[in-house]
């Protein structure tokens, strides 16, 4: 293993770069709190870094060597916070706009809250001026998705948006709270912290009010606000997952993986990868090869688990 815990290269995308050329300018489109950074630096420390970056160099910049990340913003992290001085990083062959949409399609279905993908949504019609059915057909979505983040991002106060990021205020009770309109935004969000109000509670309250006529919905948000009992503790911004045993927690994710691996062969032999369109039908392929090495050393650590208990076993029985 290469010094700094990068393992060695699995194919020749991948290569090993300096942290410091490093750029995270994207960032500011993910929700990257503390706990979770805190969860990939004890992964790192215990596995090592199994899948490259994703990332790409800026044509306006090219002169100078930045690489802009595209995907493993907590990687990066959490590698810095260990005094890391390498990563392994796949260089993808993209744009600033396609590396947008790159960020929608590697987190599609596993990470990008509706505040997030408001975000990117935004980025892409401000920034890079493209149009909603442009920004459409670029990820995959229908208009009228495009047309909802928008308004997410743009009607959502940005003081809370910034209380999201600091994880002061989960990002779906943000969601619920850009519903009210924008001058009660942020007494709502102040009150959620106070009260430490759950997701489900505050969207019981946002429907309370907006059921109100529109003169009153001020008055009805303080009304609200009043009936609902402090709540002693830190307010959390992560949902509390259920109690399970490790055996039991193992059960679960052996399962997942099982249907997940099944979904994925089924979905590759559907179509070709070139059918899927570009940039998307480069990036799966780029995932599928970062994918090799991760599952080489699962499959390693079950052989070694596997060989553990056989040796259990045999002391048993001896």
């Amino acid at each position: 293993m290469i010094s700094g815990g990068v393992p060695p290269l699995p194919s020749p995308e991948d290569r090993v770069v300096e942290i410091a050329d490093l750029r995270e300018t994207h960032a500011r489109l993910r929700l990257l709190d503390d706990g979770s950074v805190r969860g990939m630096r004890e992964s790192l420390v215990r596995h090592g870094q199994l899948m490259a970056l994703a990332a790409y160099r800026p044509r306006e910049n090219a002169g100078d060597g930045a690489i802009e990340i595209v995907d493993g913003f907590k990687r990066l992290r959490a590698a810095r916070d260990l005094g890391w001085v390498l990563l392994r990083v796949r260089i993808l062959s993209v744009d600033v706009v396609e590396a947008k949409a790159a960020i929608g399609i590697l987190n599609h279905g596993r990470g990008l809250s509706e505040l997030e993908e408001a975000w990117l949504v935004r980025s892409l019609y401000r920034e890079d001026a493209l149009t909603q059915p442009q920004i459409g057909r670029l990820l995959g979505r229908h208009k009228s998705w495009v047309s909802r983040r928008l308004l997410l991002a743009e009607g959502l106060d940005e003081a809370v948006q910034a209380d999201v990021r600091l994880g002061l205020v989960a990002a779906r009770t943000a969601e619920a709270v850009a519903r009210v309109p924008r001058v009660n935004q942020r007494p709502a969000a102040e009150a959620v912290m106070k009260r430490g109000l759950t997701h489900h509670q505050t969207t019981r309250l946002v429907a309370e009010v907006l059921a109100r006529p529109a003169a009153e919905r001020e008055a009805a948000l303080s009304d609200a606000l009043a009936r609902v009992p402090e709540i002693a503790g830190p307010v959390s911004g992560t949902r509390r997952l259920p109690d399970r045993t490790p055996a039991q927690w193992l059960v679960a994710d052996i399962a997942a993986l099982t249907r997940i691996a099944a979904r994925l062969q089924a979905r590759l032999w559907e179509r070709p990868l070139d059918a899927l369109g570009e940039p998307a039908g480069r990036l799966v392929a780029d995932g599928l090869c970062g994918l090799g090495p991760v599952l080489a050393a699962l499959g390693r650590t079950i052989e070694r688990a596997i060989a553990g208990d056989h040796h259990v076993d045999d002391a048993r029985r001896a």
